[in-house]
């Protein structure tokens, strides 16, 4: 994950990218990478561009990258961001990319409480369909209910996950400390004290069971939902 994007920012985007593309950064529609003539990541936004033109055509989606960008949402992107052509669509970018699709759909308003847990959940089935909605409510082609992507009905999206798991990230997401991850620091030297006369020494104290913080609690609950190994 790039390490300008805040801890839940990431949390985030690390779960819709498994749902979305669990092969990875390098993921076009339908799997269809092992076609190109190389990994979209060493791509440069022009030649994707160029590409998801015929992505569409051939595999009946544009969508490419973890965060399964559309052409027009891309192309939406790259003006807005004023990226240039020749950049690459690495994972860094597509991750900075992703979060700030987070923030288009409301990302700062949840985390403010501005918006409740319903209304953002809306809002990311909007931007990615496998994402379901967390109430009942009027989609993009019928009324749906609970559990549903905002796309149904199109014959062609479904959610791919559960509300409760949504509901239960979006939780995890809120309580985390929203900050980019910063680099270790190195420890300062210690400086030379000056020799004493030995003394005697006390009885050793039993050493104090080491307290984990709020992010490592919330980054392990995190990894248990996506059924990988406590960090």
């Amino acid at each position: 994950m790039d390490r300008t994007v805040p801890t839940g920012a990431a949390m985030l985007l690390d779960f819709i990218g498994g749902i979305e593309a669990p092969n990875g950064y390098g993921t076009i529609f339908a799997n269809k990478q092992s076609k190109l003539a190389k990994p979209l990541t060493e791509m440069t936004l022009d030649e994707v561009l160029v590409a998801q033109k015929a992505w569409s055509k051939n595999h009946g989606s544009s969508a490419a990258g973890r965060y399964q960008f559309m052409r027009a949402t891309l192309v939406g992107l790259i003006a807005e961001l004023g990226l240039r052509g020749s950049q690459k669509l690495d994972a860094d970018l597509q991750d900075r990319l992703g979060y700030h699709l987070l923030k288009r759909r409301g990302y700062d308003d949840y985390m403010t409480g501005k918006i409740d847990r319903t209304e953002f959940g809306k809002r990311l089935a909007q931007e990615w369909a496998s994402l379901p909605v967390l109430a009942n409510m009027q989609g993009a082609h019928r009324k749906l209910t609970r559990g549903q992507s905002y796309y149904a009905g199109d014959a062609l999206n479904k959610s791919l996950t559960s509300p409760e798991k949504l509901e239960t990230v979006l939780v995890l997401v809120r309580k985390a400390p929203d900050a980019p991850p910063q680099p270790a620091q190195e420890a300062p030297k210690p400086v030379p004290a000056t020799p004493e006369p030995p003394k005697a020494q006390p009885a050793p104290t039993p050493a104090p069971v080491a307290k984990r913080s709020l992010l490592q609690i919330i980054l392990d609950l995190f990894a248990k939902l996506l059924g990988r190994k406590p960090v």
